[in-house]
């Protein structure tokens, strides 16, 4: 492993950051096929011991058709959900309840950010995964005779790179970003739900910075059968504005800040939905295009363009990697009080514990500084199995 250091002025005139909400049809397919990899592995460690090689992230949802009108909220054709990928379905002669786990990840992300969701009428799921051999495979991973075949966290510095990668991450958040991240957060809340029960899920936050100068836009949806008339869609979006705004004021204090809730309102266009997403009328969703891995969108900052939703826990450096260069800018973060950014390359069949290179960017260090942070990347890389077990047991959320 060659590790480089470079120093790099963290200060930002402008900023644009943006998040997708949990009910956007991008991020109920990282988090279905997230939900559907972590049950899948979980399932096989109480089986077997060890996790057999899968991937779901090629998951996709197709919305539905409804009738949305003011006090009409109704789905009358239902979204599809196609998983597409590789899978082991079975283990020797042990079949895996693949299909089962499938349905168990949807109804457990959508009952979370859908109103009134419900699996029987409102989603038809798709089953693509395939067990076949893959390129340069001298067998099947994907069709073990036998659990001694199955790869063990145990051995876990034996694992190697399923992938050539190239992934980023960096520390701390900035104002902006904690806001943008925040304020969905709290928009899909159960305290915000509770009090605001006529709000959708498919939130989409944007947040601009100009010096000292913030402005944020948030685009929410109202439940078309909890909303009678147009006047109520207005009371409804400034009571929710209202809300938002003391939010703001309560985490970040007085700021130079002009918040908007749905400016295409302004064109007599209100955003309403049947049960809380623009699924809900035919948009569709790809794991991989929305949040990146700490929650936002950041095309001023250091992004990786990996999928890490759905991908196997076990070797792929695209997912594993990723979270770890995020928590490891972190870590670095609160022991000097500077910026960091990671960046980790590797090549395929490389080891994890061992990656090709190390890309360290950070305000200025000093010589023994320098010394002490390549020693912390080797010995972090060396218990990588951590950031393997906090993925399967669903520790961090990928979007």
């Amino acid at each position: 492993m060659e590790i480089f250091f470079e120093q790099k002025n963290s200060n930002l005139q402008f900023e644009h950051v943006e998040r997708k909400g949990a009910g956007h049809p991008d991020t109920m397919c990282d988090a279905i096929a997230e939900k559907a990899s972590a049950m899948y592995a979980n399932y096989c460690l109480n089986k077997f011991g060890k996790v057999a090689h899968h991937w779901f992230d090629k998951t996709m949802l197709i919305g539905g058709e409804s009738n949305i009108c003011f006090g009409v909220g109704e789905v009358i054709k239902p979204y599809i959900l196609i998983f597409a990928g590789k899978v082991s379905y079975c283990v020797g002669k042990h079949q895996i309840p693949v299909d089962s786990i499938l349905k168990s990840a949807v109804k457990d992300v959508l009952d979370n950010c859908l109103t009134g969701f419900d699996i029987e009428r409102h989603v038809v799921i798709e089953n693509k995964l395939v067990d076949y051999q893959g390129a340069g495979r001298s067998e099947s991973r994907y069709r073990p005779d036998s659990v001694d075949q199955l790869p063990s966290l145990e051995d876990y510095y034996k694992f190697t790179s399923n992938d050539c990668n190239l992934v980023s991450g960096y520390a701390p958040l900035t104002t902006l970003e904690n806001m943008v991240l925040k304020i969905e957060r709290f928009i899909n809340s159960v305290d915000f739900k509770s009090i605001h029960p006529y709000t959708g899920w498919d939130i989409k936050v944007f947040g601009t910075r100009e010096n000292e100068q913030y402005s944020i836009i948030v685009n929410m949806p109202i439940l078309g059968k909890f909303c009678s008339s147009v006047a109520d869609y207005k009371v409804k979006i400034e009571l929710a504005r209202l809300s938002v705004e003391s939010f703001i004021a309560d985490i970040f204090g007085s700021i130079d800040l002009c918040l908007e809730l749905n400016p295409q309102d302004r064109r007599g266009k209100p955003y309403i939905t049947a049960i809380g997403s623009a699924a809900d009328t035919g948009d569709v969703g790809v794991v991989g295009r929305g949040n990146r891995l700490n929650g936002l969108i950041t095309p001023m900052r250091p992004m990786s363009i990996e999928a890490p939703a759905g991908k196997n826990p076990m070797d792929h450096t695209g997912k594993i990697y990723g979270l770890f260069a995020n928590q490891l800018a972190q870590y670095l973060y609160e022991k000097y009080n500077k910026y960091f950014e990671i960046h980790i390359y590797t090549l395929k069949e490389s080891y994890l514990v061992d990656p090709d290179k190390v890309l360290i960017s950070s305000d200025y260090l000093n010589g023994d500084e320098m010394i002490e942070v390549e020693k912390i990347v080797r010995e972090k890389l060396g218990k990588i199995n951590t950031v393997i077990s906090d993925l399967i047991s669903e520790k961090v959320q990928l979007w």
